[in-house]
């Protein structure tokens, strides 16, 4: 769909059925599929029960926004094409970085302050809080969400943005932000909006971009790009150097 972006080409080279929340019949089932992998909020509802009751099938694909939700996603996805044991493989994988990324994190002995921006435009910016993929992938990568006072992704005030007071703030890669925002600096978008431009992150320029479907989809190169992240918001820590 849409947001399948990894590898590059892959929307170049792959039929595309659209945004995963805004399906067709139609436009699924003509691709002549054996079987159908969907997330558990692929949608509308309506089309979802049309490809269920279908002779196609129809797997839904669903995890945790952590790291055992990865290796269920991997698990389940292997079994729907028959290559458990290629499947068990990878999560060993997996797995294994993990636990050298949690190695890593127990070292770090002032967490960095991170705000997450899902969006950034007109004027408005809205940041992830806890129970989303964002908190868990900040923790992973042993900073700390400064957006704990509510759940999901919500817009915030200049108020709250200037109370918050990140050390870090992180935004996704232009390409991957919801709206197709302006495609001014993402510096020159936050420094426009005073609640923002009064963070510490502001003042010391510590606006990063980052990959948001490898960090927040929960899949086979989380992970990576966790550690990665810890690199970034610790450079100057030994935890976040070294190998995998």
């Amino acid at each position: 769909d849409t947001t399948s972006v990894y590898p590059a080409d892959a929307l170049a080279k792959k039929k595309n059925v659209g945004y995963m929340r805004a399906l067709s019949t139609e436009g699924v089932l003509s691709l002549t599929p054996t079987v159908i992998m969907a997330a558990d909020d692929a949608g509308p509802p309506e089309v979802v029960a049309a490809l269920k009751s279908s002779t196609v099938a129809y797997v839904t694909i669903s995890g945790a926004d952590n790291p055992a939700g990865t290796a269920e996603r991997i698990r389940a996805v292997a079994a729907s094409v028959g290559a458990a044991g290629q499947g068990e493989q990878l999560v060993a994988g997996v797995q294994k970085k993990y636990a050298s990324l949690a190695e890593k994190r127990a070292t770090i002995g002032k967490p960095a302050r991170v705000l997450f921006l899902l969006s950034v435009q007109s004027g408005r910016a809205t940041a992830g809080g806890t129970g989303t993929a964002a908190h868990e992938v900040i923790e992973l990568a042993g900073g700390t969400n400064v957006a704990t006072a509510f759940t999901g992704y919500k817009p915030l005030s200049d108020e709250a943005s200037i109370g918050l007071a990140p050390d870090v703030i992180l935004v996704m890669k232009r390409s991957q932000r919801p709206g197709q925002p302006s495609t001014e600096p993402i510096e020159k978008i936050i420094g426009a909006m005073p609640g923002l431009n009064a963070t510490p992150a502001a003042r010391n320029g510590r606006i990063i971009e980052v990959d948001g479907a490898a960090l927040l989809q929960f899949g086979p190169r989380t992970a990576d790009a966790a550690l990665d992240l810890m690199r970034i918001l610790h450079p100057n820590k030994q935890a976040a150097k070294g190998g995998q």
